[in-house]
């Protein structure tokens, strides 16, 4: 049985055809968005970090203008010698190029912070009503579907895990046809998975060790 036959048979049903189950799709998808958007991840320490990083700087170039302006300079940073140091600096001095490493990775380690999506704390399962938020421990999916790939005859145990996308499952068996526990494991976890109606579609990989 393929996943794709599996989705279809253990999955959501179509809505019915005409106005009633346009406005009923319409509303699903709406439902999904609504439940992923309430459980993606926020970048709030990164976020706050880079902010109160900026408000300072921003504060002290107003504060060192202000007063330059009325004729007291505070001079609470020492520019002038940083002028003064730029200027008898070569490009090639370690010191500088040591600066400007150590400047590009963190401005490097921010820009990956905010465009890699971090690991959600709940994943979001279809409610059909926008108004209801439904989510799922992943810790509480992968436990669903190792207990799935164990009640597989002849697997003894088994071990599942969700990342990017796939869920990966581990079981172990004293046989010999790993393809047939492999293909046994994996419609036993595509119909569990297909159970748990999530909202994010995975895709499962079996990878079937022999018990010693």
């Amino acid at each position: 049985m393929t996943e794709r036959t599996l989705t279809q048979e253990y999955g959501a049903v179509p809505p019915e055809d005409g106005p009633a189950g346009a406005h009923q799709a319409k509303r699903d998808k709406a439902a999904d968005r609504a439940a992923v958007r309430a459980f993606r991840p926020s970048r709030r320490v990164p976020a706050v970090v880079v902010s109160v990083l900026l408000t300072l700087l921003g504060l002290l170039v107003a504060a060192e203008t202000v007063s330059a302006l009325v004729g007291a300079p505070l001079r609470l940073v020492p520019y002038d010698r940083m002028l003064g140091w730029a200027a008898s600096t070569l490009w090639s001095n370690p010191l500088f190029v040591l600066g400007s490493v150590v400047v590009a990775l963190i401005g490097l380690a921010l820009l990956i912070t905010a465009l890699v999506p971090g690991r959600p704390r709940l994943l979001a399962v279809r409610s059909h009503d926008p108004d209801v938020i439904i989510g799922l421990r992943p810790k509480s999916v992968t436990r669903a579907l190792a207990h799935a790939a164990e009640e597989v005859p002849g697997v003894h145990t088994a071990h599942a895990t969700l990342r990017s996308g796939t869920v990966a499952v581990t079981p172990t068996t004293s046989g010999w046809d790993k393809e047939r526990f492999a293909q046994e494991v994996r419609a036993a976890v595509l119909t569990r998975l297909a159970g748990l109606d999530l909202v994010e579609p995975y895709r499962v990989t079996v990878d079937v060790k022999e018990r010693k």
